[in-house]
């Protein structure tokens, strides 16, 4: 009886192997043992994998802190919003008033993302064997892509309500973040557009905050789904139900 073939399996990496190696690991196994893994056994090992890993980035990112707790994840305005947040911090108070305006950004992405995980859910639901195998053959973050190119339209529409409404909040009497923003931003690309501004290679600043602010989160998401993605992919703990093991046991 030939003996197993494990330094073979110890390279094939999960969501990066190649289909050749797959089959190979697949068929590995010692006659009179276990039967070979078939492919839809293959495809609901890879989802019940996903669909843990997208769980357990909602969950992180969905609880107090998960974006504002976290440097890497906070979200804050972007750099263009400069000279709104120098002008309110001469105002008495302002200070503390743009550091809540932060936070109350920041909550409201968590709380957007506390329904997000139906969205992952139903992408993996979706997902085809050939969508399985292409991720077992694509790159280390095809996972992460997949889910990117499912799911980014719909946590967008959820997202982005939640968190144009922090924006929308007043600050200073009857002006909101939204309303400084829009009148500093006019006033800015309007001198960008004059003589001198022409002259001093001013450039008109386009951004929209509720967008601007979402696409961040929204990449705060993804990138907590990759290391997700990269951990299930790594760790044999993460392997924590038969279908896992089986199936991605036989790849080490």
């Amino acid at each position: 009886m030939k003996p197993v073939l494990f330094p073979l399996l110890a390279s094939v990496v999960l969501f990066s192997s190649c289909l050749t190696t797959l089959d190979s690991a697949l068929n590995s196994y010692r006659e009179g043992g276990e039967a070979p893994l078939t492919e839809k056994e293959v495809a609901k090992g890879l989802k019940e994998a996903l669909t843990r890993g997208a769980d357990a980035a909602v969950r992180e990112l969905a609880k107090k802190d998960g974006y504002y707790g976290d440097a890497l994840y906070r979200l804050v305005l972007p750099p263009e919003a400069n000279p709104i947040i120098e002008n309110i911090e001469r105002v008495p108070g302002g200070k503390k008033m743009m550091d809540d305006l932060v936070l109350r950004i920041n909550r409201s992405a968590e709380e957007a993302a506390s329904g997000a995980y139906p969205i992952f859910a139903d992408a993996v639901t979706d997902m085809t064997i050939a969508d399985a195998f292409a991720i077992l053959k694509g790159n280390d973050d095809a996972a992460t892509q997949y889910f990117r190119s499912k799911t980014y339209t719909r946590l967008v529409d959820l997202y982005r309500p939640k968190l144009n409404g922090a924006l929308d909040k007043k600050l200073v009497g009857d002006i909101s973040a939204n309303d400084t923003w829009n009148a500093l931003r006019d006033l800015y690309n309007k001198a960008a557009a004059s003589p001198v501004g022409k002259l001093n290679k001013m450039k008109t600043v386009d951004i929209e905050l509720s967008r601007y602010l979402t696409e961040k989160a929204l990449d705060g998401m993804f990138l907590k789904v990759a290391d997700e993605e990269k951990a299930i992919r790594k760790d044999p703990v993460k392997r924590v139900t038969q279908i896992l093991k089986r199936v991605f046991g036989s790849l080490d």
